[in-house]
């Protein structure tokens, strides 16, 4: 609908445009032609990509029906319950050490610990600068990038955890996870096959 009223939108700004030319200049047919073509073309493009938002709607709950039981990647706070947790604290930067930082639900840092160098898929046991088990509660991790004693960059670390189910709702598709979390299908950052 939109588009049909636009083109006849168009067609009278265009059909306007002729009956409104400078007889002693008029404009040349050929730049009519282009005008409707690009607005053609347009509306084509338009009309494409509401095909594919339909189609990729359509497709994404068999698609996503398909990820249950792998392992979502996702950046934000994790629940802590006391079990490790599988994280990704990113990759190595020449000439720079990495620490994962972890701050609790009131932003106050709790534990600092470097990381080796190498891969950052890691288990993140939860604890605090003693040593000593974090209570269960929801974390911020993030990785700073140090050279020498100085912070040069800071990261999120992002969590894995197990989709155990994929469902409609109101805003789009939704996946929940084993530890509980519920979020949007596009907030999934990767999908692997669990690490057993």
């Amino acid at each position: 609908g939109v588009i049909s009223s636009d083109f006849e939108t168009f067609l009278v700004m265009l059909t306007t445009q002729m009956e409104n030319q400078d007889p002693l200049n008029p404009i040349e047919s050929s730049d009519f032609a282009v005008q409707l073509a690009t607005f053609s073309g347009v509306e084509q493009q338009v009309r494409t990509n509401e095909l594919l938002a339909r189609m990729s709607a359509g497709a994404s709950m068999s698609d996503l029906a398909s990820w249950v039981g792998l392992d979502a990647r996702v950046s934000g706070d994790i629940d802590f319950d006391g079990a490790p947790v599988r994280i990704d604290t990113g990759s190595d930067r020449p000439g720079q050490t990495r620490q994962l930082v972890v701050r609790n639900d009131a932003g106050v840092v709790v534990s600092r610990e470097a990381l080796p160098a190498g891969t950052g898929v890691t288990d993140w046991v939860g604890l605090d600068a003693n040593g000593r088990p974090l209570a269960a509660g929801t974390y911020e991790l993030t990785v700073d990038y140090l050279r020498g004693a100085d912070v040069v960059g800071s990261a999120p670390v992002a969590s894995f955890s197990t989709i155990v189910e994929a469902r409609r709702a109101g805003t789009g598709t939704e996946l929940v996870l084993a530890d509980g979390r519920t979020l949007a299908a596009d907030e999934v950052e990767a999908v692997r096959t669990p690490a057993r």
